[in-house]
């Protein structure tokens, strides 16, 4: 289905003034980070080598600071360095309910206010988004991270034996039961919410019900919207002006779906509907060219374009994870076994466990992040309006199957990676004219 909307003058107007999410105005958040930030003390004052990295990442933003997320309502303790997320006065932090049951309004701070609680009760000096994330890759089942890692793909049923999964495990060294299935929750937690089964209502018949919800449950698919619509009204009483769907990993249909039972009867963000699709990006094996990884981007980047032009409510799309994983894939839902033996460019086999220089990659992984975002940078509407709001490349070392795709090396100095990074969003930023909203 498509939507129409009234023409006030010759614009279409703010969601305020028309009772939509169109607006002749739309933010761009720009460049944003995830993962550990070496340079930022407790405090939040920073290294000169820290500030001058975030001074070029947020030339992209129309706000002047860096967005950061971390899949949870406040920065926290990173699972995988140990260490307290420290922000800057120079961040937003964008909140996520990571899973489809109802957000606890406890928990949900104001948005637009600086010095907020982390999950730690420590004043963070950042500032709280006006943006609200949705859950965490309903569209596919993923895997339990750490040492069972593209091996146990669902959680353990009654009477199965449950061996336990651990976080901080070598991949491939403990192994789930004959069903693939295992203790995720003791000591690891999955990669998505696609993975968990869904209780309550027409969504409590299926172990893992997410993936698949909008093919073959329309009546489970209405009860995440429904309950995603309590979320919302948590997010609108609490300031927030602009929320995402679901972040999808790889199923542009999902998303199309979501968004037509969402906005179905009402184009408000107080009713659930979106501002912003989301979804996640990743090649593999360091082969984006002949394994079809930009071909995948591209694919995603089209379908974002036609879905906005489809729903002119939607203003573009927050991109949060983009990166390489550390696999071969048979498909971009196929399951990601790290090291695996099909593999060319396996990580434990390449220095700093990163993509080597190649044909495809000249200047290894600094290679395939310049041309994502070139073709972040070009992707606009027919009538001009920029596809992409949001990008976080994935600032991690190992985790969730990837590369070390980390943007410092370890004594806190901004990489190769790091500095292909400063320089594209500063290539994004001066693009910040031309990508103005479009009257119509």
């Amino acid at each position: 289905m498509k939507f129409t909307f009234a023409l006030c003058g010759a614009a279409l107007l703010t969601r305020t003034a028309c009772g939509s999410n169109a607006t002749a105005g739309a933010p761009r958040w720009g460049c944003g980070l995830l993962g550990p930030l070496p340079g930022i003390k407790s405090d939040g004052s920073t290294t000169a080598e820290m500030q001058s990295f975030v001074d070029g990442l947020r030339a992209s933003s129309d706000f002047e600071k860096v967005h950061f997320w971390n899949w949870n309502l406040a920065p926290m303790i990173n699972a995988d360095s140990k260490s307290l997320e420290y922000l800057s006065k120079d961040f937003l932090f964008m909140p996520e309910q990571w899973g489809v049951d109802q957000v606890n309004a406890e928990y949900v701070r104001e948005a637009g206010v600086a010095n907020f609680p982390d999950s730690e009760g420590h004043v963070c000096p950042a500032t709280m988004a006006d943006i609200f994330l949705g859950a965490n890759e309903p569209d596919i089942i993923g895997s339990c991270m750490g040492d069972m890692m593209g091996e146990c793909t669902g959680p353990c049923q009654d009477g199965e034996g449950c061996p336990v999964a651990h976080l901080d495990g070598e991949p491939g060294s403990n192994h789930p039961n004959a069903n693939g299935h295992c203790d995720c929750w003791s000591d690891s937690h999955a990669t998505g919410v696609g993975f968990w089964p869904v209780g309550g209502g027409a969504c409590d018949y299926s172990q893992q019900p997410l993936p698949h919800v909008y093919k073959n449950d329309p009546g489970c698919l209405a009860n995440i919207v429904e309950t995603w619509r309590a979320t919302a009204a948590t997010a609108v009483s609490k300031g927030y002006k602009y929320l995402s769907t679901p972040l999808f990993a790889v199923d542009m249909d999902f998303m199309r779906a979501y968004v037509e039972v969402a906005c179905k009867d009402c184009q408000d963000i107080s009713c659930g509907c979106p501002t912003h699709v989301g979804w996640h990006f990743y090649a593999s094996d360091c082969r984006p060219e002949s394994l079809g990884g930009y071909k995948d981007f591209q694919r995603k980047l089209d379908a974002t374009r036609q879905l906005m032009e489809d729903y002119p409510f939607l203003q573009g799309a927050i991109v949060n994870e983009v990166g390489m994983l550390n696999c071969y894939q048979d498909g971009p839902a196929s399951i990601c076994v790290p090291n695996s033996a099909d593999q060319k460019y396996p990580a434990i086999n390449q220095p700093n466990h990163a993509c080597p220089a190649s044909d495809e990659l000249p200047n290894g992984l600094a290679t395939f992040l310049e041309k994502v975002m070139d073709m972040v940078i070009g992707a606009k509407t027919s009538d001009g309006r920029p596809v992409v709001a949001a990008f976080s490349w994935f600032n991690e070392d190992m985790a969730g199957g990837t590369y070390n795709l980390r943007l410092f090396d370890d004594d806190g100095k901004v990489n190769s990676l790091g500095q292909a990074y400063i320089k594209k969003c500063q290539e994004w930023g001066s693009h910040r004219s031309a990508q103005s909203a479009v009257i119509v």
